[in-house]
């Protein structure tokens, strides 16, 4: 269990409540604190990068290591919508929509994990590379056609999330009617 994979998944879990008090610092406004918090999240999601790589590649791979890093990836990803949803910077239905579908897939996951886990496809890969990017970008102090921009990326995060989540459900019960055939 103890492998260096999951230490860095480890470590994104404890730069969650970092990020979260820089992001929270004065007003919850200030750009040096919000550039901090930045520098904080990507850090994080830099280590969702490298824990994945280098168990895949080392043969690190690990049961804990694949419940645990989607959980490490909600923590953080719920954390920021949660927290920019508070400071007003993001509506907080974005914040319900991205969640929900988090916390559904998670759950579906523990509830076939008897059967195996259920693995991220390419498209929760992209889904969640996409949700990074809009939402550190949303962390960052921008505005005119950077928040614009940013904008797009969050609308397209959206649609990613919702489509990767129906696929993660259509799939699990083609699986488990295949499995009652069978």
């Amino acid at each position: 269990m103890a492998n260096l994979a999951n230490v860095l998944t480890g470590v994104r879990m404890v730069l969650v409540p970092v990020f979260l008090v820089l992001l929270f610092v004065g007003d919850g406004h200030e750009t040096f604190w919000r550039v901090a918090a930045f520098a904080v999240f990507a850090v994080a999601v830099i280590t969702d990068r490298f824990d994945g790589a280098l168990a895949r590649s080392y043969g690190m791979v690990t049961e804990f290591g694949a419940l645990a890093d989607p959980i490490a990836d909600k923590a953080l990803i719920g954390a920021a919508l949660i927290g920019l949803a508070v400071l007003g910077d993001l509506p907080w239905w974005v914040a319900v929509v991205i969640l929900v579908r988090e916390v559904g897939i998670t759950a579906l996951r523990f509830a076939v994990l008897r059967h195996g886990v259920i693995p991220a496809s390419r498209g929760g890969k992209l889904k969640t590379l996409v949700q990074a990017v809009a939402i550190g970008l949303f962390v960052l102090p921008l505005s005119g056609p950077w928040l614009t921009g940013a904008w797009v990326v969050m609308g397209v995060a959206v649609a990613l999330t919702v489509a990767t989540g129906v696929d993660y459900v259509v799939s699990a019960v083609r699986d488990t009617r295949a499995r009652m055939v069978a």
